[in-house]
């Protein structure tokens, strides 16, 4: 066996560790992916990780599994790239997916999934930390500060995922123009390999067409969420709006409280929260039996993961002699500024349940003292964060 397929090996061990044991929303998957990718193993530099994080929140599609199908893709092409996409996303579908067959099933029994309500304030937690992790590291300097400040306080008053890339361009552009103070390389011409964009749209088109043609439930699955996955920017928590307004309002496949149900339940399953569609395509297609509910889970997460895979695909490909122009290495930093204020806004925005005034004094400052827990106790020691979880999980059953 050669070094590189041990490597390989290695690297694909490492991904199903993270898979299993990454909970948090991508903010949290970041900071283990870049101990574990980069400080531990040395995959790749810090400063490539931050870049490669930097590109993938340019661009639409689920920003951590867009992370680490590059990292995959750095690490040994396109054919290990995808089987590290597959490895990433299988535990969490397979999870999210059953959890879909069995609220339908035992729904007559009204069974309540209460015991997952400590999970949302420690996930909170999680990301806040994770936030002043990529804070300390990205922001170097004042002009940083202002444009990580700014970008955060124009991604919690618009909340819409389209101000994501927007801002992304202007931080780029201000930085740009301190293009001078970085070294001159020697660049080769680009070439670009236009096979995946063509491949992105060429599935989109034939999702809809099939779609209109045969009316089943499974194929209109794939192609909205397809739709969706290639308009979102920001990360998992920007997927919930689209979806609740598309399958619990308009078409009305699932109700409020199974949505919420589901939501509150990826909180507490590692991988990423994408896997969040698994369980809406599944509860989607209960008038298909356990089989069917399984294929559209299967095909709903296929279809919100696999945009973003061919964009990186064809994006990445061209990424290191693009990144030798100094104007572009100057953008980099705004990007990264920017990045970490979207963070930090991703922090606060999901701080806000957590001071519902519908919700009693006690169990607003109970979800606080949780949130505030959970971030001191990942300042201050080593204890796992799948331990916290786990114990968060117990609480919530015994209690």
């Amino acid at each position: 066996m050669t070094f590189k397929k041990v490597r390989y090996y290695i690297f694909l061990r490492d991904v199903i560790i993270l898979a299993v044991t990454a909970f948090g929303g991508p903010q949290a998957h970041f900071a283990m992916m870049l101990d574990m990718l980069v400080n531990k193993r040395g995959y790749l530099s810090e400063k490539e990780f931050l870049e490669l994080h930097a590109l993938c929140q340019f661009l639409p599609g689920p920003t951590s599994t867009q992370t680490l199908t590059a990292i995959g893709f750095k690490v040994g092409g396109p054919n290990l790239a995808y089987l590290t996409l597959l490895v990433w996303i299988i535990p969490a579908f397979l999870v999210m997916s059953t959890a879909g067959v069995m609220i339908t099933s035992l729904e007559e029994y009204n069974i309540s999934l209460d015991f997952t309500r400590y999970i949302q304030p420690m996930a909170v937690g999680i990301v806040s930390f994770s936030a002043y992790i990529i804070i300390r590291k990205v922001i170097q300097t004042r002009l940083a500060v202002v444009l990580m400040v700014m970008s955060a306080i124009a991604s919690f008053l618009f909340r819409t995922p389209y101000v994501f890339p927007v801002l992304i361009l202007i931080g780029g552009a201000i930085t740009a123009f301190d293009y001078k103070r970085h070294e001159r390389e020697e660049k080769n011409r680009i070439k670009i390999q236009w096979a995946n964009f063509f491949l992105w749209g060429g599935v989109l088109i034939a999702a809809a067409s099939i779609g209109a043609v045969t009316h089943w439930r499974g194929i209109d699955l794939f192609e909205n969420f397809y739709r969706i996955g290639s308009l979102i920017f920001g990360g998992g928590q920007v997927l919930v709006p689209f979806l609740y307004t598309e399958f619990v309002e308009f078409k009305e496949y699932l109700t409020s409280e199974e949505f919420l149900s589901g939501y509150a339940l990826v909180q507490a399953v590692p991988g990423p929260v994408f896997s969040f569609a698994g369980f809406v395509g599944s509860v989607s297609m209960r008038e298909y039996g356990t089989f069917g509910q399984y294929l559209g889970g299967f095909l709903s997460a296929v279809g919100v993961f696999l945009p973003g895979a061919f964009l990186i695909f064809f994006v990445i490909r061209f990424w290191d002699e693009l990144k030798k122009f100094r104007i572009v290495k100057a953008s980099l930093n705004g990007i990264n500024a920017v990045s970490a204020g979207m963070i930090l806004a991703a922090a606060l925005l999901l701080s806000l349940p957590l001071y519902d005034a519908s919700l009693p004094v006690s169990e607003s400052y109970l979800n606080v003292g949780i949130m505030v827990s959970t971030f001191l106790i990942l300042l201050f020691t080593k204890i796992p964060t799948p331990v916290l979880i786990i114990v968060g999980l117990l609480l919530g059953i015994i209690l």
